[in-house]
Protein backbone atom coordinates (compact mmCIF):
# COMPACT_ATOMS: atom_id res chain seq x y z
CA UNK A 1 0.00 0.00 0.00
CA UNK A 2 0.90 3.77 -0.45
CA UNK A 3 2.20 5.69 2.13
CA UNK A 4 -0.68 7.83 4.09
CA UNK A 5 -0.12 11.35 2.85
CA UNK A 6 1.90 13.85 5.53
CA UNK A 7 -0.71 15.76 7.64
CA UNK A 8 -1.16 19.37 6.67
CA UNK A 9 1.55 22.06 7.60
CA UNK A 10 -0.18 24.27 10.77
CA UNK A 11 -1.47 27.66 10.14
CA UNK A 12 0.62 30.40 9.83
CA UNK A 13 1.52 32.28 13.32
CA UNK A 14 -0.57 35.78 13.37
CA UNK A 15 2.43 37.95 12.67
CA UNK A 16 2.56 41.90 12.29
CA UNK A 17 4.98 42.73 9.90
CA UNK A 18 5.20 39.97 6.81
CA UNK A 19 5.71 41.13 3.05
CA UNK A 20 2.83 40.84 1.01
CA UNK A 21 3.47 40.44 -3.02
CA UNK A 22 0.30 42.40 -3.95
CA UNK A 23 1.43 45.13 -1.59
CA UNK A 24 5.02 46.22 -2.78
CA UNK A 25 5.02 49.60 -0.44
CA UNK A 26 3.77 47.75 2.50
CA UNK A 27 3.65 45.26 4.53
CA UNK A 28 0.90 42.74 5.17
CA UNK A 29 0.16 41.16 8.22
CA UNK A 30 -0.98 37.73 8.09
CA UNK A 31 -4.87 38.40 8.44
CA UNK A 32 -4.72 42.00 9.94
CA UNK A 33 -4.59 44.06 6.86
CA UNK A 34 -2.54 46.90 5.72
CA UNK A 35 -0.25 47.39 8.87
CA UNK A 36 1.49 49.84 6.18
CA UNK A 37 -1.71 52.36 7.55
CA UNK A 38 -0.86 51.84 11.55
CA UNK A 39 -0.15 54.01 14.18
CA UNK A 40 1.21 54.45 17.77
CA UNK A 41 -0.86 55.26 20.51
CA UNK A 42 0.71 57.28 23.52
CA UNK A 43 -0.93 58.60 26.61
CA UNK A 44 -0.53 62.16 27.29
CA UNK A 45 -1.39 64.57 30.29
CA UNK A 46 -2.16 67.41 28.39
CA UNK A 47 -2.97 67.27 24.39
CA UNK A 48 -1.61 70.96 23.84
CA UNK A 49 1.25 70.75 25.48
CA UNK A 50 2.38 67.24 23.71
CA UNK A 51 1.19 67.92 20.14
CA UNK A 52 4.12 71.11 20.92
CA UNK A 53 6.96 69.47 22.44
CA UNK A 54 6.54 66.45 19.74
CA UNK A 55 5.65 68.16 16.82
CA UNK A 56 8.16 71.17 16.71
CA UNK A 57 10.84 68.21 18.09
CA UNK A 58 9.59 65.44 15.96
CA UNK A 59 8.61 67.95 12.93
CA UNK A 60 4.95 66.46 12.68
CA UNK A 61 2.36 68.37 11.84
CA UNK A 62 -1.14 67.38 13.59
CA UNK A 63 -4.58 66.59 11.82
CA UNK A 64 -7.41 68.75 13.82
CA UNK A 65 -7.67 67.89 17.17
CA UNK A 66 -10.78 65.93 18.52
CA UNK A 67 -12.41 66.48 21.44
CA UNK A 68 -15.98 64.25 22.33
CA UNK A 69 -17.46 63.89 25.52
CA UNK A 70 -18.64 60.92 25.02
CA UNK A 71 -16.67 57.85 23.57
CA UNK A 72 -17.98 54.63 23.26
CA UNK A 73 -16.31 52.00 25.58
CA UNK A 74 -16.64 48.67 27.08
CA UNK A 75 -14.68 47.04 29.55
CA UNK A 76 -14.73 43.48 31.09
CA UNK A 77 -14.47 45.61 34.70
CA UNK A 78 -17.19 48.87 33.98
CA UNK A 79 -19.45 47.51 31.22
CA UNK A 80 -20.60 50.18 28.58
CA UNK A 81 -19.60 53.80 29.78
CA UNK A 82 -19.23 56.89 27.46
CA UNK A 83 -16.31 58.90 28.86
CA UNK A 84 -14.79 62.11 27.09
CA UNK A 85 -11.75 61.91 25.41
CA UNK A 86 -8.78 64.38 23.21
CA UNK A 87 -7.14 62.77 20.56
CA UNK A 88 -5.12 63.52 17.27
CA UNK A 89 -3.01 61.71 14.86
CA UNK A 90 -0.26 63.01 13.22
CA UNK A 91 -0.58 63.73 9.34
CA UNK A 92 2.91 62.69 8.19
CA UNK A 93 2.84 58.62 7.92
CA UNK A 94 2.60 56.05 7.10
CA UNK A 95 3.58 55.37 10.49
CA UNK A 96 1.25 58.34 12.68
CA UNK A 97 1.53 58.86 16.01
CA UNK A 98 -1.78 59.53 17.90
CA UNK A 99 -2.03 61.43 21.40
CA UNK A 100 -4.68 60.28 23.86
CA UNK A 101 -5.92 62.75 26.55
CA UNK A 102 -8.51 60.31 28.44
CA UNK A 103 -10.34 61.23 32.07
CA UNK A 104 -9.07 59.97 35.04
CA UNK A 105 -8.95 56.24 35.93
CA UNK A 106 -9.75 55.41 31.83
CA UNK A 107 -7.86 53.43 29.95
CA UNK A 108 -6.45 56.81 28.02
CA UNK A 109 -5.61 58.51 31.10
CA UNK A 110 -2.14 59.66 30.52
CA UNK A 111 -1.97 61.60 34.23
CA UNK A 112 -0.02 59.03 35.98
CA UNK A 113 1.51 56.76 33.43
CA UNK A 114 1.99 58.64 30.30
CA UNK A 115 3.74 57.37 27.17
CA UNK A 116 3.54 54.62 25.03
CA UNK A 117 0.27 53.16 25.29
CA UNK A 118 -0.37 51.04 21.95
CA UNK A 119 0.54 50.09 18.35
CA UNK A 120 -2.81 50.35 16.17
CA UNK A 121 -3.74 48.50 13.14
CA UNK A 122 -6.17 48.51 10.36
CA UNK A 123 -8.49 44.88 10.00
CA UNK A 124 -11.30 44.11 8.15
CA UNK A 125 -13.17 42.52 10.52
CA UNK A 126 -12.78 43.49 13.78
CA UNK A 127 -14.56 41.15 15.52
CA UNK A 128 -13.76 37.83 13.76
CA UNK A 129 -9.69 39.35 14.08
CA UNK A 130 -10.42 40.15 17.94
CA UNK A 131 -11.78 36.29 18.70
CA UNK A 132 -8.39 35.22 16.68
CA UNK A 133 -6.22 36.61 19.29
CA UNK A 134 -8.48 35.50 22.29
CA UNK A 135 -8.62 32.07 21.01
CA UNK A 136 -4.75 32.74 20.70
CA UNK A 137 -4.37 33.29 24.80
CA UNK A 138 -4.95 36.90 24.50
CA UNK A 139 -6.92 39.73 26.58
CA UNK A 140 -9.68 41.48 25.51
CA UNK A 141 -9.30 45.13 27.59
CA UNK A 142 -11.39 47.31 25.85
CA UNK A 143 -13.85 47.52 23.05
CA UNK A 144 -16.25 49.84 21.36
CA UNK A 145 -19.01 47.98 22.37
CA UNK A 146 -19.63 44.71 24.14
CA UNK A 147 -18.49 41.53 22.70
CA UNK A 148 -21.86 40.28 22.51
CA UNK A 149 -22.40 43.28 20.34
CA UNK A 150 -20.20 42.77 18.23
CA UNK A 151 -17.21 44.79 19.55
CA UNK A 152 -17.58 48.00 17.44
CA UNK A 153 -15.20 49.93 15.55
CA UNK A 154 -11.92 48.71 17.61
CA UNK A 155 -10.97 46.82 20.10
CA UNK A 156 -7.60 46.75 22.21
CA UNK A 157 -6.41 43.40 22.92
CA UNK A 158 -2.91 41.93 25.41
CA UNK A 159 -1.32 38.85 24.70
CA UNK A 160 0.42 37.29 28.55
CA UNK A 161 3.71 39.72 27.62
CA UNK A 162 1.02 42.97 28.38
CA UNK A 163 1.85 44.75 24.74
CA UNK A 164 -1.31 46.37 23.46
CA UNK A 165 -2.65 46.23 20.21
CA UNK A 166 -5.63 48.56 19.03
CA UNK A 167 -7.58 45.94 15.92
CA UNK A 168 -9.69 49.20 14.22
CA UNK A 169 -11.77 48.59 11.20
CA UNK A 170 -10.46 49.65 8.20
CA UNK A 171 -14.16 51.00 7.15
CA UNK A 172 -13.31 54.31 8.41
CA UNK A 173 -9.70 54.56 6.99
CA UNK A 174 -11.00 56.90 4.16
CA UNK A 175 -12.43 59.39 6.93
CA UNK A 176 -8.85 59.42 8.56
CA UNK A 177 -6.99 59.54 5.51
CA UNK A 178 -9.20 62.63 4.49
CA UNK A 179 -9.06 63.93 8.52
CA UNK A 180 -4.65 63.67 7.52
CA UNK A 181 -4.90 65.37 4.48
CA UNK A 182 -6.28 68.20 6.14
CA UNK A 183 -10.12 67.63 6.00
CA UNK A 184 -12.39 66.67 8.42
CA UNK A 185 -12.70 63.43 10.67
CA UNK A 186 -16.61 63.78 10.67
CA UNK A 187 -18.57 61.26 8.49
Amino acid sequence: PPPPPPPPPPPPPLFFFHPHPALPDAQESRGLGDVYKRQIGIRVPNLSRAMEEMGSSLSLTWAEPIQTEAQSIWTPEEGQRYLPLKFVYSCEGPQHIELLEGPPDSIWDGRQDSGVHHVGVWVDDVANQTEQFLKNGWTLLASSVSPEQGYGGYTYIAPNSGMIVELVSRSILPRFERWWAGGSLAK
